[in-house]
């Protein structure tokens, strides 16, 4: 069972990785993952967003669309109308309450017939064509939704695309649908990519290594590198393929359902999908779902699952979207395919911390279209479950609901030596142990561990924490290797190395001072921050924050941990007593010198805390931090400002989809006018805050006659309070 500290760290480290992801894969046409693995990490985003509503963040990847495309060479090209991602299902069992939501939504009787399209999902890249009075005058590709990049000179090379259309269209009409590269098309150009790149180093005299020439991961990759070309000369010598699926802007729309629409959008002379077929049940979904997977291997071009949309136009218009993808239409993916490889090596990586993962190092294989040469082994319980060596051949998966992961080995039976998982960091050396009742294997030299630091320190400046704007990842590497940056404090420190930091690569005078103008700001931060920051195990945002409400000041945190720390020395559990109830004495004594009051709280945290202070070279790291007379920052006393409202002393409850605010800044509304914010429906909450989307909780509020409004009249309250 994940807890709500838990959880809010999952959710800051799963906004980061799905953002990155989508930077790569949108803006950069370099993904490193696969779509499997990419929707791996939002199906477990929105597993955890719908156990934990009040912990959505700010930057939920809920509500984005592609990525930004600030760095593109190309014009910028702002949508009329948004283009949209759809939500995704993987069992048959989502396709059904897909269809149940549709009705729902529609009020209709459950065994009301809903009609639906079904075609196959392309893999290609998303990309609009205007056509005004039937001639092309712009393409534009996807972007984050709102913005896209102008690609009207590359798609006139793509003869898929006519730059009129033929028969009556409207004034205005927004085609949309997917630029693609079929399976031979693409090993062509690497294969071309890689003979251009021998040739040159023949020319010049010099080795040739295929290691270094930069070849397209998959035909997906393949297409968007090749359209997103500043010069169309190069999309001209790309062999790209387009099909329509849809529509944006329009004067008028030729039709009453979205399949006379896209039978008309044929007529005009734009390839459709040859599967696009109508459903009038699950079971036809199912068995069009069924026959296009059966197909799959045959075609052409890759697909990796099938789109469903409600086809009557007044009904799609009635469901509407939710933040990012229609409520009438859904993507069913398709399940992982498997492959066979070798498992060369098992290589240890540390973690933020200390935790050490081992992971496969893989002879390439293609699953699923996509190259993949690592994978994650988990820890060393999974290793002895799989029983892996290096040298083993394994069966390998891609699955949408799961991460990259050997299902199977093929020769575990073979007589070689067992993988022995080591007993000491690899990174320093250090003693490595797994704490009782836990699988995972940790380094004990805490901040002492390079890569414990370096992790760390990253964490200490992300954006949830004190959120240094201009210190990421690489810089901090970089910092770090140059023996600038080795503990927190250090940060403050780095105005001293500004005569040397302008001799380096990349580094300006304006660049120089924002960054140091960024790390000043922040010498007082937010105590709830700061201490989030610190990456204390079990401590996350949410944890940090209710800490702070009640010890009011950070400093007094290293005296309450070594209280806590000599109760626990001095009350052992009896042999004979039962861990529940030294669980809730042990958990009553750290609430009273803790001084908090919320559920939130537990031994876990009490002890991390304890165990954190207690070891010498972090109380160092504090001092150096936060010491009164040479401390590099000065927290303020935490307040949470509350103002009289009319909800002042209740209990309340968000639910369903908020439009306006994130949960952490409803949270924070309620907090500010007295209120708690809690995260279920009991009979001691008073007032349930109810977005579109609300299930059981509003469900739960209306059987114990508990008072529900919505996020407007919310709004209200909160500016009656000034």
């Amino acid at each position: 069972m994940t807890s709500e500290a838990e959880a809010a760290n999952e959710l800051m480290r799963l906004a980061r990785a799905i953002t990155r992801a989508n930077r790569l894969y949108h803006a950069e046409d370099a993904p490193e993952i696969s779509d499997p693995e990419y929707d791996a990490l939002v199906r477990r985003n929105a597993e955890l967003e719908a156990q934990f509503p009040h912990l959505v963040r700010p930057d939920s990847p809920t509500n984005q669309v592609g990525h930004e495309i600030a760095a593109s060479p190309l014009s910028k090209v702002t949508h009329e109308v948004r283009m949209m991602s759809l939500d995704n299902a993987f069992t048959p069992e989502e396709v059904g309450e897909f269809l149940a939501r549709v009705r729902r939504f529609l009020a209709l009787p459950e065994d009301a017939p809903v009609v639906v399209t079904a075609e196959d999902k392309i893999d290609g890249l998303s990309c609009s064509l205007r056509y005004e009075h039937g001639k092309l005058v712009r393409a534009a590709t996807r972007g984050d939704g709102l913005v896209g990049e102008d690609v009207t000179p590359n798609v006139a090379h793509i003869a898929d695309i006519p730059q009129e259309l033929a028969g009556k269209v409207p004034a205005v009409f927004e085609v949309r649908g997917e630029v693609y590269m079929e399976k031979a098309a693409f090993h062509a150009l690497n294969d071309h990519l890689m003979a251009e790149a021998k040739a040159q180093a023949e020319a010049k005299g010099e080795p040739f290594d295929p290691g270094k020439v930069r070849q397209f991961a998959n035909p997906r990759n393949a297409a968007a590198g090749s359209l997103r070309q500043k010069d169309a000369g190069v999309t001209a010598r790309r062999p790209l393929r387009f099909w329509a699926h849809g529509w944006g802007a329009a004067s008028a729309v030729p039709g009453e359902s979205q399949h006379e629409v896209i039978r008309r959008i044929a007529s005009w002379g734009l390839p459709v999908s040859p599967d696009f077929r109508l459903c009038h049940s699950l079971d036809e979904m199912l068995a069009a779902y069924a026959a296009i997977r059966a197909a799959r291997p045959g075609l052409a071009y890759e697909i990796d699952g099938v789109v469903y949309k409600v086809d009557r136009l007044d009904w799609q218009a009635r469901l509407g979207f939710v933040a990012k993808a229609p409520r009438w239409g859904l993507a069913h993916k398709f399940p992982a395919e498997r492959a066979e490889t070798v498992l060369e090596a098992i290589d240890i990586q540390v973690g933020r911390t200390g935790k050490l993962t081992p992971v496969g190092r893989l002879r390439p294989v293609l699953v699923g279209g996509v190259t993949v040469t690592n994978v994650t082994l988990h820890n060393r319980d999974e290793i002895a479950r799989l029983g892996v060596r290096p040298g083993d051949r394994v069966v390998l998966q891609r699955a949408g609901d799961v991460i990259p992961q050997v299902v199977d080995n093929l020769t575990r039976d073979e007589e070689r030596p067992a993988y022995i998982f080591p007993d000491h960091c690899p990174e320093c050396h250090s003693e490595a142990v797994a704490e009782e009742g836990e699988v995972d294997v940790r380094c004990t030299a805490g901040l002492i561990c390079p890569a414990q630091r370096t992790e760390r320190l990253k964490h200490f400046v992300s954006r949830a924490a004190l959120d240094i704007e201009g210190l990421g990842e690489k810089t901090i590497d970089e910092f770090f290797a140059l023996g600038w940056l080795e503990s927190p404090a250090d940060i403050f420190r780095l105005h001293q190395h500004r005569d040397e930091l302008l001799t380096r690569e990349g580094w300006k005078d304006k660049s120089v001072d924002n960054l140091l103008a960024a790390i000043e700001s922040k010498r007082r931060p937010d105590a709830a921050r700061l201490l989030f920051g610190l990456g204390i195990r079990h401590v996350g945002a949410v944890t940090a924050r209710d800490l702070m409400k009640g010890l009011a000041d950070i400093r007094l945190l290293p005296e309450r941990a070594e209280q806590i720390y000599r109760y626990r020395e001095e009350n052992p559990q009896g042999e004979d007593e039962k861990p529940s109830p030294f669980a809730a004495r042990m958990l009553a004594e750290i609430k009273r010198i803790l001084q908090v009051r919320t559920d939130g709280i537990g031994p876990a945290v009490g002890y991390a805390l304890a165990d954190f202070f207690h070891e010498p070279h972090n109380r160092d790291v504090w001092a150096d931090l936060l010491d009164p007379e040479t401390g590099q920052v000065d927290p303020p006393p935490y307040v949470v400002e509350t103002k009289d409202s009319e909800v002042a002393g209740q209990t309340v409850v968000f639910t369903g989809k908020l439009e306006t605010m994130s949960r952490d800044e409803a949270k924070a509304q309620a907090e500010r006018l007295g209120a708690k914010a809690a995260g279920s429906v009991s009979p001691k909450t008073d007032l349930v805050v109810a977005g579109p989307g609300a299930g059981s909780k509003l469900k739960k509020a209306a059987e114990l006659g508990i008072r529900v409004i919505d996020e407007a009249e919310w709004a209200e309250i909160v500016n009656a309070a000034g």
